[in-house]
């Protein structure tokens, strides 16, 4: 057997991509396509007062420019939200479905007014540029906060409040008495600042109408074709049979380009108007206005201590900024994801949460790497910081104390939530002596003779993986002796085409050079979950193995019948039948074969519900200097070890590791969305503003792994692409604020840039 899982085999489509053979959307090419380009509010929230395309219709190319009233007289439904209800209750979100145009009113900047379709992207930009249009420009909010108090002004008249998601969970007068007689109590008020999410490839869409069968043909940048394929139907008002939806290569996706917009019902109507292919990609500016952002959330925090330190109850109220419009799952996220986290590593008895989903004018928020447990997970770890600070323990060891054992495993939290597996202790315990914090203080002296500032950091990660809770997988049998492996879960770049074939060669006992992935196209499977919440290797590789077995099943009924013996006497081993106690044997290739002759072939279809998540968690360590004369921050080391159950791919688990790791440095030191108080314009709005990591910014990672198997899965495997997003940030400010101590800094909302440090630094002394 060539390839089995936990071999650290190359990835396949690296060739591909590193000879320039990759086909992103752009790549493609396409007869007789025309462009389209959109004209975006330039406002926060404006009325609009009058529209007038009379002269950018006569500009040269212009094939057709359509507003609001056109969708209207058109009939097109407007976008819904993917998640409309509250899964733990039932209760509707309250919500204003996002018109496919502005009409009469905008409600962020960058929200699409007007579409221009022309022979040529140059052609549309001129003339978009000669569309008049007048706004009146209206109070806004930009604040999730402010937005929530019911003397803000509100977004929309069908609304009675901004507040599109409201609830509590935890029994309010038991918390009050645990508090009440709580030895140490503990405040904090954290900032979870907005971002952009940025990936490498933009957004875009080509639409093909076809005049014969009346279908829609889109190829799109996307990480859930299926579910893109649905929101497109239901904005045509046709059936889902009538569109197909494909994905060529994706340049990444962080969740971005998770859900649907808007402009994908109205470029694929444009085709069937035009009768020609439609072709929209975003640009940079584009992406950073319109494209699902990231994070955005105020919290207020109460940590409840007995005087051994022992974690009595934790209280929390967070204000989740939404944007304009509820979009995606945005308001599953904050409801499940991010109420599941707390009380998930560590044994707090009692949880209240009180969450207000929020809408604002701003762009909508949607799902960025790590959506609701990043969020809950900075707020825990940033309060337990303070807690020992405040409470007189060992940052480390209250930690310890208050874990979960490893055999609690499987336990029950405070909210429900139930976890299978892991050893939380030993994974920090294993981190904190990799980063040698035994031996910070020796290193801070030293540090503390050249003038400079040391501290180390660390935070405990958990995240529930699973997503979309159905998925399915169809093996087929190829007379070539190859197997094609056709996935509803789809790849946006992390290595797909190399674990899915690795991990099916390896149940059947064959050579990976015999499987080759299939996926990204609607036509091609039933459905799929696509990919988000780390989904693809725990729910694909389930469907996989339970496909696997069906496999064998048939295949032994087969080959029975060849060899004329009873089933129970074959056993299957090495991709091969055999007969029990002789040397009677087929490979799984011939059986195929007998199959496909007999008409009963091997060729499997399967598809399975998950009743649980998967639950990677790990511990990350950070050491950084701070030059206290600039407020600059130097991360000296990063050390992660992480328990992501079996890996199937080490290699390609590290890479997964290393990239989250790196955004969640972004999100800590250098990314944050700004906008202008007054006009509340985005400041933020291009990478001039707007800073991302670079090589230089980074140390090289120490990384390791603890894993134990899940228990929820036959493959024991954890999802693992979101680890170092939703720990860096808790983490990176863990430490700042160690070597801010002296200062008598306690707290710093993200990014930390040297500004603020430096300013922080002055307001205070020593």
């Amino acid at each position: 057997m060539v390839a089995l899982i936990g071999e650290a085999s190359p990835r396949v489509e690296d060739r591909k991509f590193l000879t320039g053979a990759g086909k992103y959307l752009d790549d493609l090419e396409f007869p007789d396509v025309c462009h389209a380009v959109f004209i975006r509010s330039p406002h926060a929230h404006a009325r609009i007062l009058s529209l007038s395309a009379a002269i950018a219709k006569e500009m040269p190319g212009v094939l057709d420019i359509i507003t609001a009233d056109d969708v209207e007289l058109s009939k097109l439904n407007a976008l819904k939200p993917f998640v409309q209800e509250n899964p733990n209750t039932g209760e509707a979100f309250s919500f204003v479905e996002q018109p496919l145009l502005a009409r009469n009113v905008v409600r962020y900047q960058g929200e699409p007014v007007v579409l221009v379709v022309a022979e040529t992207v140059a052609q549309a930009l001129d003339a978009s540029e000669v569309v008049e249009i007048e706004y009146s420009p209206l109070p806004h909010v930009v604040d999730g906060k402010e937005a929530a108090s019911p003397d803000s002004i509100k977004l929309n008249s069908q609304l009675d409040e901004n507040i599109a998601v409201k609830w509590n969970t935890g029994n309010s007068q038991e918390i009050e008495n645990v508090f009440n007689s709580a030895d140490n109590i503990v405040k904090l008020t954290v900032q979870n600042q907005r971002i952009v999410t940025n990936p490498m490839e933009p957004r875009g869409i080509v639409a093909e109408w076809n005049i014969s069968t009346g279908r829609y043909t889109l190829y799109g940048s996307s990480q859930n074709i299926h579910v893109m394929r649905t929101c497109v139907a239901d904005m045509l008002g046709v059936a889902e049979a009538l569109v197909r939806f494909i994905a060529p290569d994706v340049g990444g996706g962080f969740g971005s380009k998770n859900f649907c917009y808007t402009e994908y019902g109205l470029i694929a109507w444009m085709s069937k108007q035009l009768r020609r292919p439609v072709k929209w990609i975003a640009s940079r500016s584009e992406g950073f206005l319109s494209d699902h952002q990231g994070r955005d959330h105020q919290s207020e925090v109460q940590l409840a201590l007995g005087k051994d330190g022992k974690f009595l109850a934790l209280k929390v109220t967070s204000y989740a900024n939404l944007g304009a419009y509820l979009v995606g799952s945005a308001g599953g996220v904050q409801v499940v994801q991010y109420a599941n986290l707390p009380g998930t590593v560590y044994n707090v008895p009692v949880i209240e949460l009180k969450i207000l989903g929020v809408l604002t004018n701003t762009t909508p928020i949607g799902v960025f790497r790590g959506p609701g447990y990043a969020e809950a997970n900075l707020i825990i770890e940033r309060i337990i910081d303070k807690a020992a600070h405040q409470c007189g323990f060992d940052r480390a060891e209250l930690r310890r104390m208050n874990m979960y054992k490893a055999n609690d495993m499987p336990f029950t939290n405070a909210l429900g939530g139930v976890v299978d597996s892991g050893n939380f202790r030993e994974v920090l315990n294993k981190a904190l002596k990799k980063a040698d914090y035994a031996g910070f203080n020796a290193r801070k002296k030293k540090t503390e003779l050249t003038g400079l500032l040391r501290g180390i950091g660390f935070a405990y990660h958990i995240k529930g993986t699973g997503g979309a809770p159905d998925e399915n997988v169809d093996v087929r049998f190829n007379e070539d002796a190859t197997i094609s492996l056709i996935m509803g879960t789809q790849s946006i770049g992390q290595g797909h085409e190399t674990t899915f074939p690795q991990m099916l060669a390896s149940l059947l006992g064959l050579s990976k050079n015999t499987v080759f992935l299939e996926s990204s196209d609607t036509d091609r499977i039933a459905f799929g979950g696509g990919h988000g919440s780390s989904r693809s290797t725990y729910m694909g590789g389930t469907a996989i193995f339970n496909a696997v077995q069906d496999i064998i099943s048939k295949g032994k009924t087969v080959a029975a019948n060849e060899f004329e013996a009873s089933v129970e006497d074959l056993s299957f081993a090495n991709g091969s039948f055999t007969v029990s106690g002789t040397d009677k044997s087929l490979s799984i290739f011939e059986v195929a074969q007998l199959g496909r002759n007999l008409k009963h072939p091997l060729d499997t279809y399967k598809k399975w519900t998950r009743e649980a998540m998967t639950f990677p968690n790990g511990a990350h360590v950070v050491e950084v200097e701070i030059d206290p004369d600039t407020g600059i921050v130097k991360l000296l080391s990063y050390t992660a070890v992480d328990d992501y159950g079996v890996l199937v791919n080490p290699s390609i688990v590290k890479g997964q590791m290393h990239g989250a790791i790196a955004q969640g440095m972004g999100q800590a030191l250098l990314e944050t969305v700004i906008y202008d108080e007054l006009s509340a314009q985005m400041l933020t709005g291009s990478f001039m503003d707007y800073a991302v990591p670079r090589a230089d910014d980074l140390p090289f990672y120490e990384t390791a792994f603890e894993s134990t198997p899940c228990a929820t899965n036959p493959l024991g495997v954890k999802g693992c692409g979101e680890a170092g997003t939703i720990a860096a940030p808790s983490a990176i400010s863990s430490a700042i604020i160690d070597a801010l101590r002296p200062f008598g800094i306690t707290h710093i909302d993200g990014p930390a840039t040297p500004e603020k440090i430096w300013s922080l630094i002055r307001s205070t002394s020593r």
